[in-house]
């Protein structure tokens, strides 16, 4: 059951959303995973919980793309085969209601074993795709990423984002920049599954915003031009960890 929140605790929460954006924007993901943790954390409704995630998803991973985008590193053809397919799906995963207890699990221990595997083998000092991205895997693997963000209420990106560096697919920035609109587009798609939803946002939600707008803007800009590629590397295993904690633990 949800608790009241006074305004103290709602200038804490934004202060949170504030963090988890900037971290996230920094990797170009919007930070559904961080903020379905926080607010659950906050005794905020269940009901509300995910469109919000969902709204706050969308606005920084916006902000993220923007950034990384004038930086030039979104490719489109690293982008097309992984959304022709997940957009669908990720709007079919939204409208469905499965129980969670079967796959929130196996998706934590793939994201943390994922956070692990990045640290271990990836190279600090490389920012190059080194690989051509196989249609006969991009489609499939967009469709099942799609419904596991439509299902999770992520935007996708978290499971997007190893699986394009671990292939050699796509350098760290690339990754950033086709994640975000990858996110972006599903989240939308996901939403738009379950657009019923957005009546139970809570009134405070706008402040919720703002406090994630100003974290996102600070965390693309870091993460599209400033921080070196090791940085970036770190930062998206944190941010692998943190989702992978919160679908095993919440």
């Amino acid at each position: 059951m949800a608790v009241a929140i006074d305004p103290l605790m709602i200038s804490v929460l934004a202060a949170t959303i504030f963090a988890v954006a900037m971290l996230y924007a920094s990797v170009g993901h919007g930070g559904a995973s961080g903020y379905l943790a926080v607010m659950a954390l906050f005794g905020l409704a269940p009901a509300a919980i995910k469109p919000t995630a969902l709204l706050l998803n969308i606005l920084v991973a916006g902000i993220a793309l923007t950034a990384f985008t004038r930086a030039g590193h979104f490719r489109w053809r690293l982008f097309w085969p992984f959304a022709a397919t997940s957009i669908p799906c990720s709007f079919l995963g939204g409208a469905m209601s499965l129980p969670p207890d079967f796959y929130r699990p196996l998706l934590g221990t793939v994201l943390l074993f994922s956070a692990l595997h990045l640290l271990r083998r990836r190279p600090a000092g490389d920012d190059g795709a080194s690989r051509p991205l196989p249609l006969a895997m991009a489609l499939p693997a967009g469709a099942a990423l799609g419904l596991l963000s439509g299902l999770t209420g992520v935007g996708g990106g978290i499971f997007l984002s190893p699986l394009l560096i671990f292939f050699g697919w796509a350098g760290i920035r690339e990754t950033a920049a086709v994640s975000a609109l990858f996110i972006v587009t599903n989240s939308a798609a996901g939403l738009l599954g379950h657009v019923s939803s957005l009546q139970a946002v809570p009134a405070f939600a706008p402040l919720l915003a703002a406090a994630a707008v100003i974290g996102g803007v600070a965390g693309a800009g870091l993460g599209s031009r400033h921080l070196p590629p090791a940085a970036i590397v770190h930062l998206l295993a944190a941010v692998l960890t943190i989702a992978g904690f919160k679908l095993i633990l919440l």
